[in-house]
């Protein structure tokens, strides 16, 4: 019974964790906003759409699921979804995770990275019945039942990267000038010296300049990468101890059923102990503790005598003291648990 209500107390914890990451309902009364990749059709407006319906979307249809947050902190944050015609989506990169059903992401909140707080998630995401999408992002994390899940996608040809492509495949047209050009015309041999730098070649350059702006940005991705490990680290170190949390009361708490247990033995015996040595401190009675030594060396019932009652009084008196630490150290264990926890889920 008591391993059944610590499981109990265990999943109820990580249930809660896990209910952070998921949006219960969609509540919001704004109107939803249309922008470049969604069009309204309705007045002007975007028509709510119910959350069953995003899966089974018709084609050139899409939703939006928009966060509403109040900057004041008055009200709790809401969300809703909207559907429309669908709008140019070729800046954006398709999101799919292999293994998750797709309503579930509907649900789900969307997070540029793991570690991140749970009320940092992305504010507009748009769904198409195929795959996820979000401005900017190529990646993205969702946490299905507590554990995260990355969002994948491949990112479309920028038309800079094409143009470049095609201006690197095109043949050099040999200038005009260098077929009228006199040989024997000193000016013309210095206007033949080509600027070999706006050629493109795919021979190894030496561009120190280049290379130094790659380290840079390798570097800021290693430290971006760095402090969401040390987020997400925190976090699940967080989960644990809140776990550690619940068990340790879980413990002080039968800690001091076993106390309490100890202390009506105690009462018991005292009790019969206090009946056995009154008549020694009624009224008149001269020498009281010599008198209870008397009545305690003539008791004997039952193969015991008062001085094994008095030795099984202080046996359940000291079972009783153990009991009350422990139950105070596990109690100890558990606020700063919770404690640590608090400070972690803050940071």
């Amino acid at each position: 019974m008591k391993r059944s209500l610590l499981m109990a107390l265990c999943l109820s914890v990580v249930s809660a964790f896990a209910g952070v990451y998921d949006i219960d309902e969609f509540t919001a009364k704004d109107a939803g906003t249309p922008d470049d990749y969604i069009v309204a059709e309705f007045g002007g407006e975007l028509k709510v759409a119910p959350a069953d319906e995003v899966s089974t979307l018709q084609s050139g249809r899409i939703v939006v699921r928009q966060k509403f947050e109040d900057p004041f902190g008055e009200s709790e944050t809401s969300y809703q979804l909207y559907q429309g015609a669908k709008g140019d989506l070729s800046s954006m990169t398709p999101l799919t995770a292999d293994g998750v059903d797709y309503s579930q992401l509907v649900n789900a909140k969307l997070y540029t990275r793991r570690g991140a707080a749970a009320d940092k998630d992305v504010e507009k995401v748009y769904f198409d019945g195929k795959a996820v999408y979000a401005p900017g992002l190529s990646t993205a994390i969702v946490y299905i039942n507590g554990k995260p899940v990355e969002l994948k996608g491949s990112a479309p040809v920028a038309e800079e990267e094409e143009e470049e492509e095609t201006v690197a495949a095109a043949p050099a047209v040999p200038s005009s000038k260098g077929e009228e050009c006199d040989e024997y015309d000193p000016d013309c041999d210095d206007d033949d010296d080509d600027d070999y730098s706006s050629y493109k070649t795919s021979a190894p350059v030496d561009n120190t300049a280049d290379d130094r702006d790659y380290a840079a940005s390798s570097a800021a991705g290693d430290v971006g990468d760095r402090f969401g490990i040390a987020d997400e680290v925190r976090f699940w170190t967080a989960v644990g101890l809140s776990a550690l949390a619940v068990t340790a009361a879980v413990i002080g708490i039968m800690q001091h059923s076993k106390a309490n247990e100890a202390k009506d033995a105690y009462d018991d015996l005292n009790g019969i102990y206090s009946a056995l040595v009154a008549p020694c401190h009624m009224d008149g009675e001269k020498n009281p503790d010599k008198c209870e030594e008397i009545m305690v060396s003539q008791f004997k019932q039952d193969a015991w005598d008062a001085r094994d009652l008095r030795n099984r009084m202080n046996e359940n008196k000291k079972t009783q003291d153990s009991y009350t630490s422990a139950r105070n150290i596990w109690f100890g264990v558990s606020a700063a648990s919770i404690a640590g926890a608090v400070v972690l889920f803050v940071w």
